[in-house]
């Protein structure tokens, strides 16, 4: 049995918590929050020892009551509470995107390769059967060999009408996802996902370079009132001759989709990242994946990542995004955004 605590209580940290109930290698058994009503929510709803439940980050790191810390705090956070935990020993799970920018992710790398501790950034589509699915079609030849993809990640959350049926941007100014201080804007906590799929289907092309750069081209960002980017999109240029189209929004609901373009067909995904519908269209037949063993999707990722620290791994298992790849997909994000 993997003990697990989470540090941060908010809105993702209760989605994942729900998904321990499904996942019997794995329990949930410590939390921390500096917020006293997030710690009296959790503790009340999953049943959790008060002894367990702290009001200092670092008290949950210290204790010897968990095995692995996921790390569900704003993107800034990221970074500092990784490292800490990882210098008590503790093996990470941190919520995507790692870091926000490729300097702290290579020190967290550097750390990583001289200590031998385990580390997954937390990219749950990667982990569910539907992906698995692509991955075989891609594999098996279905549509050939691959051209390019086009993938995406937007929901219209500020732009609202008026009385007047006028489409005006109303911003919560007071939302993590619109503080530059809190490494807010679409890019980092949406454009992440096409990105690291984009990495991810490239890899799987002939002659892939796996630690190859990426050229960025036609890179349009739209910053909103507060400083952070709202609406975005680029185009990837793979050395192997691969194509991906990516975009994210908080204008524009674009839908969570994915196409992926070979010589002999397309794969085209419905829900690329919360797998909800689990659709795949092979060639314009749309079919269900059959036998799915979770109803959560976190409990792919938790019953994936307990059976890597049960074995003794240090990287979670594929096609979970491994460390180098979280680095190129930071640097891609970095540039995207012109950092």
């Amino acid at each position: 049995m993997v003990k697990w605590g989470i540090i941060g209580l908010g809105s993702i940290a209760d989605k994942f918590a729900s998904a321990f109930k499904e996942v019997e290698k794995a329990k949930l058994v410590g939390i921390s929050s500096k917020s006293k009503e997030n710690i009296n929510k959790f503790q009340n709803k999953y049943n959790l020892e008060k002894n367990n439940c702290f009001n200092n980050y670092q008290d949950l790191i210290d204790s010897n009551t968990v095995d692995i810390i996921y790390i569900a705090l704003p993107h800034n956070f990221h970074f500092e509470w990784i490292l800490k935990c990882l210098k008590s020993k503790k093996k990470v799970l941190t919520e995507k995107p790692a870091t926000i920018n490729s300097d702290q992710m290579n020190q967290i790398i550097s750390f990583l390769d001289k200590n031998k501790l385990f580390f997954a950034e937390g990219f749950m589509y990667r982990f569910h059967p539907q992906t698995f699915e692509i991955i075989k079609i891609i594999k098996d030849g279905s549509i050939g060999d691959l051209l390019s993809m086009e993938s995406f990640f937007g929901v219209n959350i500020i732009l609202k009408r008026n009385f007047f049926g006028i489409k005006r941007l109303r911003i919560n100014e007071k939302s993590r996802l619109f503080d530059k201080n809190l490494a807010g804007g679409a890019i980092l906590d949406l454009g992440c996902y096409p990105s690291s799929m984009s990495l991810l289907i490239s890899d799987l092309k002939e002659n892939a370079e796996n630690n190859s750069p990426v050229i960025i081209k036609n890179k349009k960002v739209e910053i909103g009132p507060t400083g952070v980017d709202i609406d975005s999109y680029a185009e990837l240029d793979f050395q192997n001759n691969f194509k991906s189209t990516i975009g994210c929004s908080f204008k524009k609901n674009l839908g969570k989709v994915t196409k992926i373009i070979g010589t002999k067909g397309t794969i085209e995904i419905e829900d690329t990242w919360h797998c909800s519908t689990s659709k795949i269209s092979l060639n314009g037949k749309f079919y269900d994946i059959k036998n799915l063993k979770y109803n959560n999707i976190f409990s792919y990722e938790i019953d994936s990542i307990s059976q890597s620290i049960i074995t003794n791994k240090f990287d979670p298992e594929y096609p979970a995004i491994d460390k180098k790849s979280t680095l190129r997909n930071i640097e891609i994000l970095n540039n995207w955004n012109n950092k």
